[in-house]
C-alpha cells in the first residue's frame, strides 16, 4: 500500500484579538480542524485504492471524486492556515508602515495603497461565500486582488497568497 502522508492541525494562539470574538476564532478553529481531518481520510482512502497498484474500472469512479474533493479539502485547510498567519494580536488598523516593501508594491501596481485597499476591500464585501486574496505574480512581481470561491475555484496558479481574508461567514 501507498502511504499517505498525515497533515497536523496547527495551533495558532489567537486570544483576545481586536475585532473578532472568540467564538468566531473558536468556528474557524473547529472549521480548520475538520479540513485537516477530511484531507487525511481522502489521502488515505485514494492511498488505499492506489496501492492496489492502479485504479480499476469499478474503483474508478470513487477515485475521481474522492480526488476531486480533496482540492476542496486541501484548500480549505491551507487558506485557513494563511487567513489565522495574518491575524496578529495588537494589530493596528491594517495599513502597512508607509515605505514598506508592500506599501511600495501596492502603490506601484494600484497607483496608490489607498487604491489597492479600495479594491481588495471590494473583493471581500461582494455577495457570496469564498476568500478575497492578494496574490502577487511572482514573474512580474505586481499585486492582485481575487475572489476565490469554494476554495479551490479561482487560485490563482503560480501566483503567491499575500493576505487571505476570509468571507464565508
Amino acid at each position: 500500500m501507498i502511504s499517505a502522508f498525515e497533515y497536523t492541525a496547527k495551533q495558532f494562539d489567537l486570544s483576545r484579538l481586536k475585532g473578532i470574538s472568540e467564538e468566531t476564532l473558536d468556528m474557524h478553529f473547529k472549521l480548520y480542524e475538520g479540513y485537516v481531518r477530511q484531507t487525511n481520510v481522502l489521502n488515505e482512502h485514494i492511498s488505499d485504492i492506489l496501492g492496489k497498484g492502479r485504479v480499476d474500472k469499478e474503483k474508478f469512479p470513487e477515485y475521481s471524486e474522492l480526488t476531486r474533493r480533496l482540492g476542496f479539502e486541501y484548500n480549505g485547510m491551507v487558506l485557513h492556515e494563511y487567513y489565522f498567519d495574518n491575524l496578529q494580536k495588537g494589530g493596528g488598523n491594517g495599513a502597512p508602515v508607509k515605505g514598506s516593501v508592500f506599501h511600495k508594491t501596492a502603490e506601484a501596481c494600484f497607483g496608490a495603497y489607498e487604491i489597492w485597499r479600495a479594491d481588495f476591500t471590494s473583493v471581500g464585501n461582494m455577495r457570496g461565500i469564498g476568500w478575497a486574496i492578494c496574490y502577487l505574480d511572482p514573474s512580474s512581481m505586481s499585486l492582485s486582488n481575487h475572489w476565490i470561491d469554494l476554495h479551490e475555484a479561482g487560485n490563482v496558479s503560480g501566483f503567491l497568497p499575500i493576505l487571505v481574508m476570509d468571507v464565508w461567514e
